[in-house]
């Protein structure tokens, strides 16, 4: 009789200890499962944080910079090589506006003296009634050009400072891509031209 308790009592530890060894080793298998799903959800989270966030104001706020002063937009897309070609410009129509006028002027006030009765002016010589007429034309239709050039440099210098910042967040990762192949055909030596689109998460 005590040979039968001693020996359920061996079979009763037995059980538990297998139980026990069974239950640790499933704890070790539910903390190695969440081990990975933690790491998954790391590497998910540190591949969106390299993508800078898309700023949906940024090309607005660009463009009212640019209208406010030329050449502070593209400041703020951090494009400074542009500043200068912005001013060149600007500054070669303001030059032609301002030279054609003052011509212009001129040939006017000559013109002017001319139908009072003097002769005294500075193109006394050189240009008639008419000449003068048609020179007044012509500095006058320059001068007309020269700003609306002038104006649409300005447009266009708020228009490249507006592009610019849609351009700067425009996605060119690798997930998205759209590349263009050329291959020869090995058995009939042609050559064949091909896309490839590249699209995942």
């Amino acid at each position: 009789m005590v040979l039968n308790k001693s020996s359920i009592l061996c079979l009763v530890f037995l059980c538990f200890s297998v139980f026990a060894l069974a239950q640790d080793d499933k704890d070790n298998k539910t903390e190695d499962k969440e081990t990975s799903k933690t790491e998954e959800v790391t590497v998910v989270i540190d591949s969106t944080q390299l993508r800078k966030p898309i700023d949906p104001l940024s090309p607005s706020r660009a463009a009212f910079y640019s209208a406010v002063l030329p050449g502070l937009g593209q400041a703020f897309n951090k494009k400074y090589w542009k500043i200068p070609i912005v001013y060149a410009a600007l500054g070669t129509g303001i030059y032609f506006y301002t030279k054609n006028n003052k011509d212009y002027n001129r040939v006017r006030d000559a013109y002017k003296r001319r139908l009072a009765g003097f002769s005294d002016d500075e193109f006394q010589g050189r240009l008639t009634d008419d000449g003068l007429r048609n020179a007044q034309q012509t500095l006058r239709r320059n001068k007309e050009l020269s700003l609306l050039i002038t104006v649409g440099l300005y447009a266009l210098n708020i228009i490249d400072a507006n592009v610019d910042a849609h351009l700067l967040q425009y996605n060119i990762d690798d997930n998205l891509t759209l590349k263009p192949h050329y291959i020869i055909d090995e058995m009939d030596n042609k050559g064949r031209v091909g896309l490839t689109l590249n699209f995942g998460f």
